[in-house]
C-alpha cells in the first residue's frame, strides 16, 4: 500500500511539473525573447492578418507568386503528406494533373523544365517556400497580370532568395509570403 500512494503522489508532482509549470515557464521565455515566432510569425497588411510565414495558403491570383501543390489543401489544422508511393497511381494522376495547371497558367514552359516542387506537394502539405527555379517559372504570368518587367520581378526573388541551410543543405529558396509582399509594395498596394 505504501508504494501505491508513493506512485500516486510521483504521477500527481510529474503531472503539475511537467504538464502545468514546465510549459507555462517555457511559453512564458518564448513570449518575452521571441513573441513573433511564438504567435506564429503572422503577417499583418493594412492592419489584418493575411497569413504566416510559415504555412503556404492556397493562391490562385496570376498576379501573384503561387506555392507548392498541397495534399491537404493548404489547410492549417491538419498537415501531411500525400502518403502515395512513386508507384501508385493515384499520384501519377496527381502529378500529370499539376503539370498540366502549370502549363496552363504558365504558357510556354517546357516539361523538362518544371521543378519538382511546382508539382509535388511536401511532406507536410504546407511547405511555405518554393524553389527559386519554380518562381521564375511564374515571372512572364506575374508580369503580364500586373504589368511589372521581368526584370523587376527578377530583381524581387533574388533580394528575397535564402541560400541553403549552414551554406550546405537543401537549396535555395523563396518564401512566397515573403515574396508576395515586397511584389504588393513594389505594386503600391
Amino acid at each position: 500500500m505504501v508504494n501505491l500512494w508513493r506512485s500516486l503522489r510521483f504521477l500527481v508532482v510529474s503531472v503539475v511539473l511537467l504538464g502545468l509549470i514546465y510549459p507555462l515557464i517555457v511559453t512564458g521565455i518564448g513570449q518575452l525573447l521571441f513573441p513573433y515566432h511564438a504567435n506564429g510569425s503572422m503577417i499583418k497588411l493594412h492592419g489584418r492578418v493575411v497569413g504566416s510565414m510559415l504555412i503556404a495558403q492556397n493562391v490562385t491570383n496570376p498576379g501573384l507568386f503561387h506555392y507548392r501543390p498541397s495534399a491537404v489543401n493548404y489547410a492549417g489544422n491538419g498537415s501531411g503528406g500525400s502518403n502515395l508511393g512513386p508507384t501508385n497511381p493515384a499520384l501519377i494522376k496527381e502529378i500529370k494533373g499539376n503539370i498540366q495547371t502549370v502549363e496552363q497558367q504558365n504558357p510556354g514552359t517546357p516539361v523538362s523544365q518544371i521543378p519538382p516542387d511546382m508539382v509535388e506537394s511536401s511532406a507536410s502539405g504546407l511547405d511555405p517556400d518554393i524553389s527559386i527555379q519554380d518562381a521564375k517559372i511564374q515571372v512572364p504570368r506575374i508580369s503580364k497580370a500586373t504589368g511589372l518587367s521581368q526584370q523587376v520581378l527578377m530583381a524581387l526573388i533574388n533580394r528575397n532568395e535564402q541560400g541553403r541551410f549552414l551554406g550546405i543543405w537543401g537549396q535555395p529558396m523563396v518564401n512566397v509570403m515573403k515574396l508576395n509582399l515586397a511584389l504588393l509594395q513594389q505594386r503600391g498596394k
